[in-house]
């Protein structure tokens, strides 16, 4: 849900910071696109200050600090990382954080094109990554289980799509799922997991991957989710040497994270049609990605 009575602007970022942070206050501040969570707006060259705009998004930013400054430093790429703490007061009622900047585009803008070198960059994050979590890790309310926990929400993105969108696949897509749903669960130890890999949570420079963003879904849970992004954000031909990278042997955790990728198609295809979800801006170029996406995973 979005809160739409809290505006939130520049000039009220920077009293936030006057206020709080007085020492970063005289840093230029413009906004940048953000995720439907939180509204981001970069502060000088090297930070950037997440604001949330949804009743969720609290937690999910409280995760992020809680966390990614144990992930951040095993990760071979870079990653958000919380520089400093904005506390809930009268003028903005909830808590906010400075992160570090990450350079790149998104990749809803710039998608990759060097694929092999991508699919490397990619494996080699993934690997660093998904590690087990330890006992207190957060455990993922839709996100980390076993797909056949998410056929609710794949109907749900199916039935709203407008057929155009799918431009006739449906039965292929439905065979995609219906793969992963019928595939044996994760058998190893919950794992750290990024949870929400898509072309908006990824940048790149030169056609390669630079860095991975918003982290407030990571969790314990199932590979699968973030393996699905052979399909999701690589170019055609890089999901093979992908996992041959990645080096995994577990063929059904493969196919569950071949579902999970159709999954992930679906939800960019219905933010690119129904993108603005009582947010600005929408999400337009959501939909073209997540199209191309889907292609990839439907030719393998």
């Amino acid at each position: 849900m979005t809160e739409p009575e809290i505006r939130i602007t520049a000039e009220l970022v920077r009293d936030l910071l006057r206020d709080q942070h007085p020492d970063l206050a005289g840093l230029p501040i413009s906004e940048v696109d953000g995720g439907w969570d939180n509204q981001q707006w970069r502060l000088g060259e090297e930070l950037a200050v997440r604001m949330p705009r949804t009743e969720g998004a609290p937690g999910l930013l409280l995760r992020e600090r809680r966390w990614l400054p144990e992930l951040a430093p095993r990760l071979p790429l870079p990653v958000p990382v919380p520089v400093r703490h904005g506390q809930p007061s009268e003028r903005f009622p909830k808590p906010w954080t400075v992160m570090s900047w990450v350079p790149g585009r998104p990749l809803d803008h710039a998608p990759l094109t060097r694929g092999e070198h991508a699919a490397v960059a990619l494996a080699g994050f993934l690997r660093a990554l998904h590690r087990p979590a330890p006992a207190e890790a957060p455990v993922g309310t839709d996100r980390g289980g076993h797909p056949a926990e998410s056929t609710a929400g794949f109907e749900y993105f199916l039935r709203r799509l407008d057929p155009a969108a799918l431009a006739g696949d449906t039965e292929a897509v439905r065979a995609v799922w219906a793969e992963a749903v019928a595939t044996p669960a994760w058998a190893g130890p919950p794992l750290w997991v990024h949870g929400d890999l898509h072309p908006a949570n990824a940048v790149g420079a030169d056609g390669t991957l630079t860095g991975v963003i918003d982290f407030g879904d990571v969790s314990a849970g199932d590979p699968a989710w973030d393996l699905a992004a052979a399909w999701v954000l690589l170019p055609p031909g890089a999901a093979a040497p992908f996992f041959d990278a990645y080096a995994i042997a577990d063929r059904a955790t493969v196919r569950r994270a071949r579902g999970l990728a159709a999954l992930k198609c679906l939800f960019l295809l219905q933010m690119g049609q129904n993108g603005d979800r009582g947010l600005p801006g929408g999400k337009p170029g959501w939909g073209p990605a997540g199209r191309a996406a889907l292609d990839r995973v439907l030719n393998g």
